[in-house]
């Protein structure tokens, strides 16, 4: 694979997971670690990724607040977020993650609802905090600043502590085998409390993620309720979600 097609490689797989890990990136290009360590410094000399240890990162997570136009694949992220404000009504208690795609489900909330919303990330709850009707409710930890989110055992102990009505989970990967996966520890073990926790789980997800997996796993198949694309239930790629029982909106 030329250079080129490598950092193309590599800045689509950042855009679609938020953030890539050198190692992953070594196994699915087949090239060294060094490879890999002089593509990411390209990159992010050139503005289009933010080099970590171990990877990088979307710009996405550079701001406190997410860029209101310009992000990955985001007319198809107000689809899936229209059709998740149909789940939601009035006196509910909502329990949300992070992301682009949880970031459009709060930009598009109707202004006259009327529930309480609880999630650790940052960029989300400031967003939660223009809604003019709205209870919101921060759960408080150390925060990761790759994510913007909190996490570490404070606020796994506060979200065990709730029975949220519904849970929305901003995905990185998912498929039928392998459930939803991820490529940040701490993130997983958040997820995982919030899943354990809520009455209803759903998963939100660009259909780009479906099939596609992550080295960290956050839960089966069947820990989900509800899976909402931007595609239409009945689009083929969803069938093994619906023989496994998911409702697919």
């Amino acid at each position: 694979m030329l250079k080129k097609e490598r950092q193309a490689y590599i800045l689509h797989q950042v855009n679609l997971h938020n953030k890539v890990l050198s190692s992953s990136l070594c196994t699915e290009i087949n090239v060294s670690e060094d490879t890999i360590r002089r593509d990411l410094q390209e990159l992010a000399e050139e503005g289009k990724v933010i080099k970590v240890h171990g990877g990088a990162l979307s710009h996405s997570f550079n701001d406190v607040s997410f860029p209101v136009n310009g992000v990955y694949s985001q007319n198809q992220k107000k689809t899936i977020a229209q059709k998740a404000i149909g789940l939601i009504s009035n006196g509910m208690f909502v329990l949300t993650s992070g992301g682009t795609t949880i970031m459009e489900l709060a930009r598009s909330l109707p202004p006259q609802l009327k529930a309480t919303f609880i999630s650790g990330s940052i960029p989300v709850i400031l967003e939660y905090m223009h809604h003019p009707n709205i209870e919101v409710i921060l759960i408080g930890d150390k925060i990761s600043k790759n994510s913007k989110i909190t996490v570490g055992s404070e606020a796994i102990a506060k979200i065990k502590q709730m029975k949220p009505d519904i849970c929305f989970l901003g995905t990185n990967a998912i498929d039928v085998e392998h459930g939803i996966t991820d490529n940040d520890w701490e993130v997983v073990q958040l997820k995982k409390a919030m899943i354990d926790s809520s009455k209803k789980v759903v998963c939100l997800s660009i259909a780009e993620k479906i099939n596609t997996v992550q080295p960290i796993r956050v839960c089966g198949i069947d820990d989900i309720d509800v899976l909402i694309t931007e595609l239409s239930p009945g689009n083929p790629v969803l069938k093994p979600f619906v023989d496994a029982g998911i409702k697919v909106l």
